[in-house]
């Protein structure tokens, strides 16, 4: 049975995503283990994008605490 996708990271869901998407490329399966495997593939990509939104978000917030301390830095001169 496959992992709960609440416990998968990021590489995880992205690399069982993947093989998802080629085995629906490659055809070949039940209309049923098609939309299962379609549905597994939709929950895996939420959450590839959770991760992705919460790096897009820690990114963001570093590069404000440095555009912060630089616009800080730069009243002193």
């Amino acid at each position: 049975m496959a992992e709960p996708t609440t416990a998968l990271g990021y590489e995880q869901a992205r690399d069982e995503l993947i093989e998802v998407v080629r085995k629906l490329e490659a055809g070949g399966t039940s209309l049923e283990d098609s939309l299962a495997l379609w549905e597994r593939g939709e929950e895996l990509a939420q959450v590839c994008r959770h991760w992705l939104e919460g790096a897009r978000a820690r990114l963001d917030s570093a590069l404000a605490a440095r555009d912060a301390a630089e616009a800080g830095g730069s009243e002193d001169d």
